[in-house]
């Protein structure tokens, strides 16, 4: 089956999730204010290129240490009705609903974590999708990830993985992100469109003629 891959953040959400999450935890007293300065000067370095995915999960998964599952489900989603639907892009919405039509497997993959990534995916009615898997102990969070983290070439590894699993392959396959740092991915895909790029990524779609699209709510 022909596969429609989205990358989460600032393409089908206007934002991103994984920010707006910690936000929604200190506004919720859950966690410290402080917080989010540092995040964004990680967020920053994230938009250029250059974060360190490991230490920044590390460091915004500190409010999720030593909590259940259950309870930080319960936490998700509150915060995937206050804040991540509203902020859907309807073109977005439109593309889903356009493959769903004509058959194709869509693929969410996000360098987001997975107790974000995956109600948020269910909550889009999509099956599929692969995120940065957080370690848990006897029900619990233990502030660690695990396994290949989903960003930059590591989604490609991660969906190679996926795709063997599942016995799909990337022909005829279609790709969108906003992001610099899915170049890797939107190379590996048959037909990638860029969704609204920053200078980089704009140049590199002009010279590789990938589609640009401007999405907004």
């Amino acid at each position: 089956m022909s596969l429609a891959i989205f990358d989460l953040d600032d393409t089908l959400v206007d934002g991103d999730s994984s920010s707006m999450f910690l936000q929604y935890l200190v506004d919720a007293g859950l966690a410290a204010a402080d917080m989010l300065a540092r995040e964004a000067a990680m967020m920053a370095d994230y938009r250029a290129g250059q974060l360190g995915m490991e230490d920044y999960m590390l460091f915004t998964m500190q409010p999720l240490q030593g909590k259940s599952v259950q309870e930080v489900a319960t936490w998700t989603a509150d915060y995937i009705q206050q804040r991540i639907l509203p902020r859907l892009f309807p073109q977005a919405l439109a593309a889903l609903a356009d493959y769903r039509a004509v058959g194709r497997r869509i693929v969410i993959i996000s360098a987001t974590g997975d107790h974000i990534v995956q109600p948020i995916a269910r909550a889009l009615g999509v099956d599929d999708a692969l995120a940065i898997q957080l370690e848990t102990r006897e029900g619990c969070y233990t502030g660690r990830t695990r396994g290949t983290l989903t960003y930059q070439h590591g989604k490609v590894s991660r969906l190679h993985d996926w795709l063997a699993e599942q016995g799909e392959t990337l022909a005829d396959s279609h790709g969108y992100s906003d992001s610099i740092n899915d170049v890797p991915l939107l190379e590996a895909v048959s037909q990638a469109h860029v969704v609204n790029p920053d200078a980089r990524l704009a140049a590199v779609a002009a010279e590789r003629h990938w589609p640009q699209l401007a999405w907004a709510r």
